[in-house]
């Protein structure tokens, strides 16, 4: 996966430039004063895009919690399946953390990595939660791109009991769509995302995901 990033202190995953139409516009007008040929093709082609990009950025904002900074909680539409992994578990080579090990349970999935500042931040919580709750919403901590050794030493000092995949490759990653961390997703018991959070997961975000993936919101 390319552009693999870590979220800033901010909480900030990415940046996008926004054109607007009166930009959009008035580019065409410079290529049409170029290539009078082309003009009416460039205008439509141009204008259709533009139209395209509108309506996706605004569905998009009204169907998620993100904020400018592109961090919060997204309902995906549909609820998609969630891709099948399988990895070995963090400091037990021996044993695999699966998707299908838990068929027929909601599941939460937090990507993180002992070099991001953010998860730094996050996964005591999560560690908290999980201890207190006494598993009873399974969880499990997607370590990408990271040294075992690391990974395990910040497990240990966060006192994370819940398992942890080791994924130094980025495979999850990819196949999630995770373009930075920290990231959490919530599956029902089919193992349909139907919600997702981008940066640092507050508690309410975390009882919220939980709600709708056991089906008690």
């Amino acid at each position: 996966m390319t552009n693999w990033q870590e979220s800033s202190d901010s909480g900030r995953c990415g940046t996008a430039v926004e054109r607007t139409w009166s930009t959009a516009l008035r580019d065409v007008g410079r290529a049409a004063a170029k290539h009078k040929v082309v003009s009416v093709i460039v205008t439509v082609c141009v204008l259709a895009t533009f139209t395209v990009i509108t309506v996706i950025g605004t569905t998009s904002h009204a169907a998620t919690g993100l904020n400018a900074d592109g961090v919060g909680a997204i309902i995906p539409a549909g609820n998609p399946a969630a891709p099948s992994f399988s990895f070995a578990e963090l400091d037990h080579p021996g044993d695999q953390v699966t998707l299908a090990g838990y068929a027929g349970k909601p599941l939460i999935m937090n990507f993180f990595a002992s070099w991001c500042s953010s998860c730094k931040q996050e996964t005591p919580m999560l560690a908290r939660f999980y201890r207190s709750e006494h598993g009873a919403v399974p969880l499990v901590g997607m370590d990408e791109n990271d040294r075992s050794a690391s990974a395990a030493s910040f497990a240990k000092a966060n006192a994370v009991t819940y398992p942890l995949a080791w994924d130094p490759n980025v495979v999850a990653g990819s196949a999630y769509d995770v373009a930075a961390m920290p990231q959490t997703f919530f599956l029902n018991a089919r193992h349909h995302i139907v919600y997702r959070v981008i940066g640092p997961i507050t508690t309410a975000e975390l009882n919220q995901g939980i709600a709708l993936a056991t089906g008690a919101s």
